[in-house]
């Protein structure tokens, strides 16, 4: 279980690069990219606000380059913010509607926030789109099947009052 978090991420990072790359066209700006790249360091050294900082930056050198969308998502989830991250992942769907890793993200995100019945939708279009064995549905089945967070599942109870134990 200790591993689970780290591999969570390396599998989101796998996933988000392997679909960036290739539902992306276009070519960035360079400098947008090295943003990016600077970006992600932080991100992996732990320094949520400062990689949003950095892909905020290069959003502003490159504002055509979706997949800088997926990143401050990445982000934000990180950050807690998954209502946000929703948001990131909404506008990559709208900038390019078969994005596997936004799908996916958004749907990831939705679990966290308590939403897996929406979630499970992501994962039927999913499916549809790439199959039951691609990274992206994979990734968004685990996720799926491990559940809302054990905070959101004891403020549930606490919101409905019921004096049932929750344990982690």
């Amino acid at each position: 279980m200790r591993f689970a978090p780290v591999a969570a991420v390396l599998s989101l990072f796998l996933v988000s690069t392997a679909s960036v790359t290739s539902a992306s066209d276009k070519v960035p700006d360079p400098r947008a990219v090295v943003l990016i790249e600077e970006g992600q360091k932080a991100l992996a050294n732990g320094d949520t606000q400062g990689a949003i900082d950095l892909f905020e930056a290069a959003f502003a050198v490159d504002p055509a380059y979706t997949p800088i969308f997926l990143e401050l998502a990445e982000a934000a989830r990180r950050d807690g913010l998954q209502g946000k991250a929703i948001a990131y992942y909404r506008e990559a769907l709208n900038r390019d509607p078969d994005n596997y890793a936004a799908i996916s993200g958004e749907g990831e995100a939705l679990v966290e926030r308590g939403a897996v019945e929406k979630a499970q939708r992501n994962l039927s279009r999913l499916e549809s789109l790439c199959g039951a064995t691609c990274p992206e549905t994979m990734a968004l089945q685990q996720r799926i099947a491990a559940g809302p967070p054990a905070r959101l599942a004891v403020e549930t109870v606490m919101e409905t009052g019921e004096e049932t134990a929750v344990t982690n």
